[in-house]
């Protein structure tokens, strides 16, 4: 008798859609759907990348909240049937609310922010990149926690341009976004962060 095949066994097999990816049963891991391939996302975030995340949050929150909607994840962002993403953070401005659903976001968000993780450097610099851009999102941050930087990629045309890598002190800002503006350096500047980031 054949055994009841897990959801990761499901990878290669067939292509992957919305619908599928949204059938299966809630075994406790997380998933997205990237090229129509599902794709595991454990082990979870670990503890610098969470402090990141909430850092980055608050900071945003305090001068980009008036004026967008600021989302994290877990969210499915739905870009199309056989690219389903959860992104760290999500910025969508409120003259594209339309997009938010009960199911998730349906559509490019105005910003998405990756938070690289050991294992997820090749699939956020790569893979999700080339999403992203194929779907017309027009701002895309990839936060580095080993590096301490931010790579800013702006859509031009059908492409992504890097823009700029910011570190330290350097201000990051945003003509897209003209509410970003905080320092690298500010992220980063939490002693259990830096403990953690130090150790081995």
């Amino acid at each position: 008798m054949d055994k009841k095949k897990r959801p990761e066994d499901r990878v290669g097999e067939q292509q992957v859609t919305y619908d599928i990816y949204a059938a299966l049963p809630d075994d406790g891991l997380r998933y997205e759907v990237l090229d129509g391939s599902l794709e595991l996302m454990s082990p979870g975030p670990n503890t610098p990348h969470q402090i990141l995340s909430f850092n980055l949050q608050s900071t945003l929150a305090g001068s980009c909240k008036p004026e967008y909607l600021i989302l994290y994840a877990p969210l499915d962002v739905i870009l199309s049937p056989t690219n389903v993403v959860q992104p760290d953070l999500i910025f969508i401005h409120p003259e594209r609310a339309n997009i938010v659903t009960k199911r998730g976001i349906e559509g490019p968000p105005d910003l998405v922010v990756e938070i690289l993780s050991p294992g997820s450097r090749h699939r956020d610099r790569v893979r999700k990149l080339r999403i992203y851009e194929r779907h017309g999102v027009p701002e895309y941050w990839i936060l580095d926690p080993v590096a301490q930087t931010l790579e800013q990629h702006l859509l031009s045309g059908e492409r992504y341009e890097l823009n700029c890598v910011y570190e330290g002190e350097d201000t990051v800002t945003s003509d897209r976004l003209p509410c970003v503006s905080f320092t690298v350096a500010g992220l980063f500047d939490d002693p259990t962060l830096q403990r953690l980031l130090s150790s081995n």
